[in-house]
């Protein structure tokens, strides 16, 4: 796995590393049950602490109703990506919106921003990744932007909804980083090419699939170095996001 310090280390001994689901970082406040795939607040681990320039991915359930109170960030690509429920966000740049399942909310962060996050439902659950990328450099313009990608963009392939470019219509971030979003069941396929010098990270949202012949299921992760491509198979109800990423 690469190190958010140290993206040399451990890059030749393989090619994929699984982070398991249960050996996920865990925090729980009653209103919050969060699992984190790297070091993040209280949860520390040393042998995770991002890889490359891909520093959190918490898979965050969130009590109807309830949420995070207006807090600050800084110098920090944040995307929101809601698997099941509705979040509701305000922030101090004059935005405010519902973000739903399909939904693609990037924040970057910049010289400073103040948000708030809830449950936009009295009822039901939501849980969503929250996802942050170190920005190419520090003390941007803050700024926001949304865009909805339905489940016919991202059945049987990997659709991108965010990048560099903007390409195909996807939410721009402010690093040489590309996230993918796929839907796949059994008999369908997808290949994402890495060009040289570049690794991957690959969530399982939901289900199961096989990412280069290796099983994983929901909550698992992986990340890929030393090859040229992420080969995507054997899908059952599966949901995953992939990192395209400077290695």
């Amino acid at each position: 796995m690469l190190s958010a310090t140290n993206p040399a280390v451990d890059r030749e001994v393989d090619m994929i590393r699984v982070r398991k689901a249960e050996d996920r970082g865990q925090a729980s406040f009653g209103w919050l049950d969060s699992r984190h795939t790297f070091s993040f607040g209280h949860y520390y681990d040393p042998d995770h602490m991002g890889f490359g320039v891909l520093r959190v991915i918490n898979d965050d359930r969130v009590a109807p109703g309830a949420g995070f109170s207006p807090h600050g960030h800084r110098d920090m690509e944040i995307i929101s990506y809601v698997v099941e429920g509705a979040m509701e966000h305000r922030d101090n740049i004059g935005n405010g919106s519902v973000i739903r399942p399909g939904d693609i909310q990037r924040m970057s962060a910049g010289t400073g921003i103040v948000h708030s996050e809830f449950n936009h439902s009295r009822t039901d659950s939501l849980r969503l990744l929250q996802i942050w990328l170190i920005p190419e450099r520090r003390g941007l313009d803050p700024g926001y932007e949304q865009i909805h990608f339905d489940v016919a963009q991202r059945r049987g392939r990997l659709q991108v909804v965010a990048s560099r470019d903007g390409r195909e219509g996807s939410v721009t971030v402010h690093q040489d980083a590309a996230m993918y979003a796929g839907l796949f069941d059994a008999g369908e396929s997808a290949a994402l090419d890495l060009a040289p010098g570049r690794g991957a990270w690959i969530q399982v949202v939901s289900g199961a699939l096989a990412v280069n012949g290796q099983r994983l299921e929901t909550g698992d992760g992986a990340g890929l170095t030393g090859t040229d491509r992420v080969q995507i198979a054997d899908g059952d109800n599966a949901e995953v996001v992939v990192f395209d990423l400077p290695a």
